[in-house]
């Protein structure tokens, strides 16, 4: 059945930034029969699409002629034992906090590293999110997604996903033809705190806890994330605006020799994983704002909506600390989001 199609379609409430921007068509989903009556409806022949899950990790700089999908596949529920984990899948619309607590007060943690991270569930492969020491890879099985050019659901594993650092092959090459319909998580059947992580460490440690369990991990992460990054229901955002730029051990000794206090944590294979928000603090940009867009002051990271700003307007702010950053130290930042 084909679901109702909206034209004109205001997307402001429908991502964190609160820019406003308009959809030629906007219709919202709960499977795949839905998707294969989209497929075949001729006036959409040969439109662009956008997925849109909860629009936190989206910045829209225009109106979007063509056709957005809004996905609210929802459920959750648990397939068994496999090996050492856990298996559960949850719809692709569900919540991605709400289900980590959720997990978590059914006697399932694995996934508390990431509590927090704004978004639904279909959106964290495609970003391949991580937190505090984890990534989603970490505790992924495999997903269902729907196929445009075959109009077929096709199974995806972890090796299908490509995943690289907030990366995977929906970005690139299945951008826009495939739909996440619902995740299937591994959760360890043996927990073991993921809590090595300098601020983690820290949270635990100030909370004179020794032996943390997954409630004191996801409790620590929750306090230290709603201490650096501001709410999208106060002030629009995208969390993280920018990817930590990975650099070779060489490049890193470079550029220690040059900015001692330069902040980095290193990786295997001979690279360091450098702090994008020292680079932006030490740029000057911490805190700058420019029209109704800005830098937010306690964590450069993150480029906000003042209140009213474009898209436009957090596009070019995100250009400013580009330009500035690659003019000071040589490397040039890449951003989170999707710019459409």
């Amino acid at each position: 059945m084909l679901p109702t199609l909206q034209e004109q379609f205001s997307l402001r409430r429908f991502n964190s930034f609160g820019v406003e921007a308009r959809a030629r068509y906007f219709c919202r989903v709960r499977g795949a029969d839905e998707l294969a009556a989209l497929a075949a409806e001729p006036s959409l022949a040969g439109l662009p699409r956008l997925v849109l899950g909860g629009g936190s990790n989206l910045l829209l700089t225009g109106d979007f002629d063509g056709l957005v999908i809004k996905v609210e596949v929802g459920g959750l529920r648990e397939l068994g034992e496999a090996g050492e984990a856990w298996h559960v899948e949850v719809g692709a619309g569900e919540n991605w906090h709400a289900t980590v607590e959720r997990l978590l007060a059914l006697g399932r943690p694995g996934l508390e590293n990431l509590a927090l991270i704004p978004g639904n569930c279909g959106a964290a492969p495609i970003q391949n999110i991580g937190a505090y020491g984890m990534e989603l890879a970490e505790r992924f099985d495999s997903l269902l997604a729907w196929d445009f050019e075959t109009g077929q659901p096709v199974r995806m594993s972890a090796a299908d996903c490509d995943f690289g650092y907030r990366d995977s092959v929906f970005k690139h090459a299945l951008a826009g033809r495939r739909v996440i319909l619902s995740i299937t998580l591994a959760l360890p059947r043996q927990w073991k705190a993921v809590a090595g992580y300098a601020d983690v460490s820290q949270e635990l440690k100030a909370r004179a806890i020794q032996q943390p369990g997954p409630r004191d991990i996801f409790d620590a992460v929750v306090a230290i994330r709603r201490r650096k990054l501001p709410d999208p229901a106060t002030i629009g955002n995208a969390g993280s605006f920018f990817k930590n730029p990975i650099v070779s051990r060489d490049e890193y000794r470079g550029l220690i020799a040059h900015h001692p206090s330069l902040v980095g944590y290193p990786l295997s294979g001979g690279r360091v994983k450098l702090a994008a928000a020292w680079l932006i603090d030490a740029a000057g940009l911490k805190g700058a704002t420019r029209g109704r867009a800005g830098v937010y002051e306690k964590q450069a990271l993150v480029l906000v909506n003042r209140g009213g700003a474009s898209g436009g307007e957090i596009l070019a702010l995100a250009r400013e600390v580009q330009d500035k950053v690659a003019e000071k130290f040589g490397i040039r930042l890449e951003p989170e989001p999707v710019i459409v």
